[in-house]
């Protein structure tokens, strides 16, 4: 190969007739080619290339300064790790080494089959396989044009790809209009990765297209293709390109309902920076009207974000007048104003102190019953806020939303929380007394050893301070410390006995119309005491479980006893589950058998958890149930048969009553794979004690074949006949997009749904910042 280097301003005086360069290299800074053959020409003064050609342009990087070695400091800053004070670095000319060898980089590299330079233009013609790339694009083309000195060009039957390969553009001709921006006519847009000669899953093609690189692409006379067969068209479209996030139009969601009728949702993304971003929902129900959304997030560390959403509709449906609704939904709610505001915070400081915010704010019961589906639903806005804060938001049915701001220290063995609790109160009748509210809470916990002795000290405090529009509330101080220690009663023996005193104090307070009769600071002392006698027993089992080579069975038999003081506390407020302690005389004896799976893997042993079966029962050693003095066998069973990848979980409880009082029964199953696929089984039957809970759950979700998906959800009260809610899903998911196909049913409603979602155009689903 023939190998000539030139410069933009160097000139050979050669003949006035070409001449075929065979050996001859010329050399400059900037540009160099490399091709079979090249020709030298006078007139007109130029160059042309044939043969694998390859032109590429460089340039000469500054020489490193030398290293110097910084003295050590003694400033104050230093000393108290604080950022020194800047010695005006700028104003300081750094040495480099003269003999150090030059450093070039290559900028844009050019390559065709064939290549004609116009020295005096500054600019090539190229033929075949024709290929022009730089750190963040490459182009490729039949032939084209191209200028050297503003690298602008024209292009035919041309392809650009992003440095990803996630954006792909194709035209009849590609004019490079600037160092990132083109002009394509006949364009064809693409922003995931697809295998060469392979049918895009989705594409966008227009009669002409506007692109700058790392931020939009405009279409003129659009239309989005699903493999290659158009099937919306509109006359402009704007269509992010960008490596990071953008602002842009998202996919809709579209919607029918036999309440809200048909529904649209047209998300907008907005960048505000690279930590923070908000999403508009705007959506138009016919029956209902116009629902406006928002939702904003930020996230400027790991353990420094938060999001917040709201929803408003003026519900058309809600209007007294509208008598075949209410009587098709049987919903309470009474207001036309329908609004749900949530939202998380969480900061964590560099001193240790923790702070977690959560909002819940809804305008009626109703209301995440109602709109439980769809981007601002209740279940999506629960799954999006789970993901990204590890904590959704209570039960769609809870009728008092809790609001709650805390801030949590801790310490080695101690931890201290305060905390401001305010109620979203929406039940259905508005009575007295009303929710309480913590304003605020304190609870300092801790554990300590005393001394050198095994004997420790346990203790929980925690003062609140109850209001309430309308009721009893007033302050509350408990304290509550434990002693515990091992009893030395043998080798094969494991025993512990723990003793504690609680102490409650009360300041009562009335609010609104309420009264309190009595008196207005109450004390309780409540003594207990507890002790336990156990001892455990171990063997190996050799056995194929699940790729291992063993079992272990830890046999554990216990004997404990319990005592907690008989007071009265009738004369107490009963704000919680504090106010109210009864007083506890029994045995309970019980048997714990736990199973891990043990085993080699190259050469490491490994274990793990294979599951447990424990019983136990209680005897009452009070008088009041001298009749009746056992307690229900209590079952509790757990098992993970898989390990890895696939995933598995059995849970079974029972409470058997040995009075001909019934029983209750709950099984929980639930199993995943790599692939995706999940299955979880919840059933619940409780008859005990005169109770009436019979109910069936159901989330499974399966690949049919490689892009299709279904999913079924299921909540259904068997003691009620009734279907509470029910989900049926179909998914199509290929490389870069899909689209779920969902109905949703409810008593008094039936929704049908649409989403479509697109790689790399954006999505606010994902907290992802």
């Amino acid at each position: 190969m023939t190998k000539l280097s030139f410069g933009l301003t160097s000139i050979f005086i050669l003949s006035m007739y070409p001449c075929l360069l065979q050996a001859e290299t010329v050399k400059t800074e900037e540009w160099q080619i490399e091709a079979d053959k090249v020709i030298r020409f006078d007139n007109p003064n130029s160059i042309v290339a044939e043969g694998q050609v390859v032109l590429t342009k460089t340039r000469k990087l500054p020489p490193k300064p030398l290293k110097k070695e910084s003295a050590q400091s003694t400033e104050w800053s230093v000393l108290l790790e604080e950022t020194p004070h800047s010695q005006a670095d700028d104003t300081v000319t750094q040495e480099t080494d003269p003999n150090a060898p030059a450093i070039y980089k290559t900028e844009v590299t050019i390559k065709a089959d064939w290549i004609a330079y116009d020295m005096e233009n500054n600019s090539i013609k190229a033929r075949g396989n024709v290929s022009i790339a730089n750190d963040t694009d490459r182009l490729i083309a039949e032939e084209g044009t191209f200028n050297l000195d503003n690298e602008t060009g024209t292009f035919q039957q041309a392809t650009i790809l992003r440095d990803s390969l996630d954006l792909h553009l194709e035209g009849e001709t590609i004019e490079k209009t600037g160092f990132n921006t083109y002009h394509i006519e006949d364009a064809w847009v693409i922003t995931c990765q697809v295998d060469e000669g392979v049918t895009p899953p989705w594409s966008f093609a227009a009669a002409s297209t506007k692109v700058t690189q790392g931020e939009y692409a405009t279409l003129t006379h659009a239309t989005f293709r699903i493999k290659d067969v158009p099937v919306l068209y509109t006359p402009w479209l704007m269509v992010p390109v960008g490596k990071t996030r953008q602002t842009g139009i998202l996919f809709p969601e579209v919607s029918t309902s036999e309440q809200g009728g048909f529904s649209f949702n047209l998300p907008l993304f907005v960048n505000i920076s690279d930590s923070a971003d908000m999403t508009f929902y705007p959506e138009y129900y016919t029956n209902r009207g116009f629902m406006p959304g928002m939702e904003f997030r930020y996230a400027l560390a790991p353990q420094q974000k938060g999001g917040i959403m709201a929803s408003y509709l003026q519900d058309d449906l809600s209007n007294p007048s509208e008598t075949d609704y209410w009587e098709s939904t049987d919903y309470t709610h009474s207001n036309e104003d329908r609004y749900w505001v949530r939202g998380k915070l969480d900061h964590d400081f560099n001193n240790g102190i923790i702070t977690r915010t959560d909002l819940d704010i809804v305008s009626d019961r109703d209301y995440l019953t109602e709109f439980d589906s769809g981007l601002t639903g209740f279940e999506g806005s629960q799954n999006r806020f789970l993901e990204a804060f590890g904590r959704g938001f209570q039960n769609k049915t809870s009728d008092q939303r809790e609001n709650t701001f805390k801030i949590l220290k801790s310490w080695t063995g101690m931890a201290l929380e305060g905390s401001f609790l305010g109620i979203n109160d929406v039940r259905e009748i508005d009575s007295s007394p009303t929710p309480l509210w913590k304003l605020p809470s304190v609870d300092f916990t801790g554990n300590r050893l005393i001394g050198d002795t095994n004997l420790s000290l346990e203790w929980d405090a925690d003062y609140v301070n109850y209001y309430r529009e309308d009721g009893v509330g007033g302050h509350r101080f408990d304290i509550y410390p434990r002693l515990s220690m091992p009893l030395p009663l043998g080798p094969y023996l494991e025993s512990r006995a723990e003793a504690g005193v609680r102490d409650t104090y009360y300041n009562i307070q009335s609010y609104g119309d309420s009264t309190w009769n009595n008196d207005d600071s109450p004390n309780r002392l409540l003594g207990e005491f507890h002790t336990e006698i156990g001892t455990t027993l171990l063997r190996d089992f050799k056995t194929k479980i699940s790729d291992m080579d063993g079992l272990t069975h830890n046999f554990r038999p216990y004997v404990q006893y319990d005592f907690l003081s008989d007071t009265d506390q009738d004369d107490l407020p009963d704000f919680d589950s504090v106010d109210r302690q009864d007083d506890v005389n029994q045995i309970t004896y019980g048997i714990d058998n736990f199973f891990n799976l043990f085993g080699s893997d190259q050469g490491r042993d490994t274990a793990r958890d294979y599951g447990n079966i424990k019983i136990k029962q209680s005897y009452d050693l009070r008088s009041v149930t001298s009749d009746e003095p056992l307690s229900p066998v209590q079952i509790k069973m757990r098992f993970n048969p898989f390990k890895q990848y696939d995933r598995a979980q059995f849970i079974y409880k029972t409470d058997i009553g040995v009075y001909g009082n019934g029983s209750s029964h709950t099984v929980e199953t639930a199993y995943n794979n790599s692939r995706g696929d999940y299955l979880i089984f919840d059933y619940r039957y409780d008859d005990l004690d005169s109770n009436d809970t019979h109910q069936l759950n159901l989330y499974a979700k399966a690949q049919l074949w490689d892009t299709i998906f279904a999913a079924y959800d299921l909540e259904h009260s068997i003691t009620e006949s009734q279907i509470i809610e029910q989900n049926i899903s179909l998914i199509y998911q290929p490389t870069c997009w899909s689209v779920e196909l969902r109905s949703r049913y409810t008593p008094g409603d039936t929704r049908f749904s649409v989403l479509f979602n697109l790689a790399n155009i954006g999505s606010p689903l994902g907290f992802d910042l």
